[in-house]
């Protein structure tokens, strides 16, 4: 039987969702402010009688914004592409074959996944230095790999594993090969998870901002974040502009997130009640 949820608990629910939006909201009334309400005594009014957009208009004429749109989705494409690909073989090997070190190779991924980004930086600097790779979208899609395989190998092991091992047993009674029954078994069944941690990894790539700062030094290769991070000047600082900016940018991956939050929501629960 279902509880009725009492006045008090969306008091709460109201309370808390405010507090979590309150830099995005606080960042879209910037964005369309005039730039004298910019600073000054009524930098701090939360809202504007004279709504303008100046600063989305700047920020698509004035800088190389749509480059920088243009940079981060290529990275953040290809990383989830190859990176979703590697991962659900890997994932599949490991939910499925029994092999020495198992638990190793688990425990090896987990411990990648919590290195700090800064203590990695500069041994990948060099590397991709000496290969040439800096300042391309290659050198950005490598050092991703550090943060968003780990990942997407930990989620989908759940996934392979919640699927019957009775429906392999049949396709290969039918006659299938390995692979003939990963394609068209078992990759359908955990589709939804592949899918889920697709996203995941995609908003990975698209906030990251320490790689892309140290290694696409180059304006042609600068992705979204380090590219709004130097809209600011020696003498200036392009506030309404830096709010239009993060507005563009944040819309997309919110309406994502919104549009799959069961796919996302069932994808990071998957496995966490035994069965």
């Amino acid at each position: 039987m279902q509880k009725k949820s009492s006045f008090l608990f969306y008091v709460l629910l109201f309370v808390f969702v405010f507090v979590v939006m309150f830099p995005f909201l606080w960042m879209l009334i910037t964005s369309i402010k005039p730039m004298t309400e910019l600073f000054g005594d009524k930098a701090f009014t939360p809202f504007t009688t004279k709504p303008t957009i100046k600063s989305y208009m700047s920020v698509f004429l004035d800088y190389p914004f749509v480059r920088y749109l243009w940079n981060s989705f290529v990275v953040s494409a290809i990383t989830t592409i190859y990176t979703v690909f590697i991962a659900s073989f890997a994932a599949y090997a490991i939910a499925r074959f029994q092999f020495k070190g198992k638990t190793f190779i688990l425990g090896l991924v987990l411990s990648v996944s919590m290195f700090p980004q800064i203590a990695t930086i500069s041994p990948i600097y060099i590397f991709l230095k000496n290969l040439g790779l800096t300042n391309s979208y290659l050198g950005l899609i490598i050092p991703y790999t550090t943060i968003t395989l780990p990942l997407s190998i930990w989620i989908l092991v759940t996934f392979f594993r919640k699927i019957p091992y009775d429906l392999e047993e049949a396709a290969k009674i039918d006659g299938a090969s390995m692979m003939q029954t990963y394609w068209k078994v078992i990759f359908p069944l955990a589709a939804p998870g592949i899918f889920t941690t697709a996203i995941l990894v995609f908003i990975a790539a698209w906030n990251e901002f320490l790689f892309a700062l140290t290694i696409n030094t180059d304006e042609k290769f600068k992705t979204v974040p380090v590219g709004i991070a130097m809209f600011q000047g020696q003498f200036s600082i392009p506030l309404g502009e830096i709010a239009a900016a993060t507005i563009v940018v944040t819309v997309p991956l919110v309406i994502l997130v919104l549009a799959f939050q069961r796919r996302i929501v069932s994808g990071l629960t998957s496995g966490s009640v035994k069965e």
